[in-house]
């Protein structure tokens, strides 16, 4: 059984391939250049490189759906709310 992203709150109008900006306040603390440390990625801008919508082949509603990469070594999981298509 296949279950629709749109039913699993995801933002259908993000697609794989996007280029996004962080339009919020998101602190991580896993930045490779500054490990240990909070680091707010507002501004960032990045691709998105997948949306989670299955996991071993199961649905799931992941909190955090949108996984987007800002550089070689610096991947992040965020909310389609704090993005925005640029």
């Amino acid at each position: 059984m296949l279950v629709e992203p749109q039913k699993l709150g995801v933002n259908v109008l993000m697609k794989v391939g996007d280029r996004v900006r962080v339009n919020q306040s998101v602190v991580v603390y896993h930045h490779p250049e500054h490990r240990s440390q909070a680091f707010d990625l507002k501004g960032s801008e990045g691709e998105i490189v997948d949306i989670v919508t299955q996991w071993q082949g199961r649905p799931v509603s992941a909190n955090l759906p949108v996984l987007v990469q800002f550089s070689k070594k610096f991947k992040a999981h965020l909310r389609e709310n704090e993005l925005e298509i640029i």
